[in-house]
């Protein structure tokens, strides 16, 4: 806080106890005091507020917007156009289209937990940011990164323990719901 806004902080003061223990036209007199300090203050908030504007813009970092825009794009791009090249070969192989995507799923989840492995996967997120993570590649790697981290800890409580963290919730109510859904499938 400036001296200047310290000065007009104890005027106001002054003049909120003075308007209170007053009446009728110096009571109005007061009040009229109390709002030409009021917009002053407001002024001097106004600026501080225009100072910040202007420092932050010449010391911010510029973000190039549009080329993050374009890798998030193609990177997604070319993750999903490789998901539905495996649905292609499944495909060719003789699945059908629900059971060739349910592949090329899973493909695509491996390919994602390997890359986290060999340490790739997170060099392709610091370009490609959203086109990364979208995609179900991203799921693993969020798993895989989970796992990698606490190898150090052992299998158990390390990697067994933390894998879930991040995506455990979704896991487990993936499976819940799938040993429902088979339960009722096989008993019905």
């Amino acid at each position: 806080m400036t001296d200047q806004e310290r000065e007009l902080l104890r005027r106001h003061q002054d003049v909120l106890a003075r308007e209170a223990g007053s009446r009728g036209r110096e009571r109005a007199r007061w009040a009229e005091k109390r709002k030409e300090i009021e917009q002053a203050q407001d002024a001097l908030l106004r600026e501080r507020g225009r100072l910040y504007l202007v420092r932050s813009s010449k010391t911010a970092a510029k973000v190039p917007l549009v080329k993050n825009m374009l890798w998030a794009f193609g990177v997604g791009g070319v993750i999903c156009s490789v998901g539905q090249g495996f649905v292609f070969l499944f495909q060719r192989f003789g699945l059908a289209l629900k059971d060739a995507s349910a592949a090329s799923t899973c493909v695509l989840i491996a390919i994602g937990a390997f890359l986290t492995g060999l340490g790739v996967y997170d060099d392709i997120g610091k370009r490609a940011g959203a086109g990364s993570i979208v995609p179900v590649t991203g799921f693993s790697n969020s798993i895989s990164s989970a796992a990698l981290e606490f190898k150090r800890e052992g299998f158990l409580y390390g990697v067994g323990a933390k894998i879930f963290t991040v995506a455990g919730p979704v896991i487990l109510y993936g499976v819940a719901v799938s040993i429902v859904v088979g339960l009722v499938d096989l008993l019905f």
